[in-house]
């Protein structure tokens, strides 16, 4: 560089490329599923789901890998790996022969069953995955509880009681409904009823009432005749009484 030129610096829009690059370009994490604990009995055997999402299609490189913390336990080992479309079991440790890989990569799905349970297998157990180039990302664990009889778990019987009671309100709620929506059409009914039957007397006067206004004038000619005939007969009686009375 000759005597006086100036001195070269780093361009901003390369520095703004680079911080762009490395910052601001998002991370690709994979994303690991497992129940957070599974219950088995003692002799049974149980299975420990595992599933993942990730960026990247499924990958021919695509790997699982289990390991097991005994309870109480400090240190983990690994029980299971899965790797180039073949699973490698554990021949040696406290698994060995008792595991089972039902798994399928192409559904994303690294299942593994665990046969013949003991008292001895409670712990946890840890789901990795790695799918390059996605190979960032956090494990899962599950939890295993091994019992002599797997016991009731009370969401379950929380949840059957819910269920119960809810379906108890919504059949009494639709029979209110049921009767209050029958009462109001026999109702509707009625009123129409009367309505028509309102109208009808008001268009048409009814042979009652012709009959209702000729009662009174048929009353009164009976009253008439007979008071006619009272006084007909009081006239008799009196003409009668008099002709005695002159003989």
């Amino acid at each position: 560089m000759a005597p006086g030129a100036p001195s070269s610096s780093p361009s901003p829009v390369l520095a703004v490329l680079l911080f762009s690059s490395l910052v601001l370009s998002p991370a690709q994490a994979i994303v690991v599923y497992t129940d957070r604990e599974v219950h088995g009995a003692v002799g049974s055997r149980v299975t420990l789901h595992c599933s993942f999402w990730s960026s990247e299609w499924v990958s021919d490189d695509i790997s699982f890998t289990w390991r097991y913390q005994p309870e109480g336990g400090r240190d983990a080992i690994s029980i299971f790996h899965y790797a180039k479309g073949q699973p490698y079991i554990d021949e040696v440790g406290t698994f060995k022969e008792r595991i089972q890989w039902v798994g399928d990569p192409q559904w994303k799905d690294g299942s593994i069953v665990i046969h013949n349970l003991d008292y001895s297998d409670n712990g946890t157990f840890t789901c990795d995955v790695k799918n390059p180039p996605d190979i960032v990302g956090k494990t899962s664990q599950v939890t295993l509880y091994v019992f002599e009889k797997v016991p009731t778990r009370y969401g379950v019987v929380l949840g059957a009681v819910i269920g119960g009671v809810l379906g108890v309100v919504l059949l009494g709620l639709l029979l209110f409904y049921l009767i209050r929506y029958c009462w109001l059409r026999r109702q509707a009914a009625l009123q129409r009823r009367l309505s028509a039957m309102e109208k009808g007397k008001l268009h048409k006067p009814s042979k009652d009432s012709k009959r209702g206004r000729q009662t009174p004038v048929l009353y009164a000619m009976l009253d008439h005749t007979r008071s006619t005939k009272a006084v007909s007969e009081k006239k008799a009686k009196g003409l009668g009484e008099s002709r005695k009375d002159k003989k």
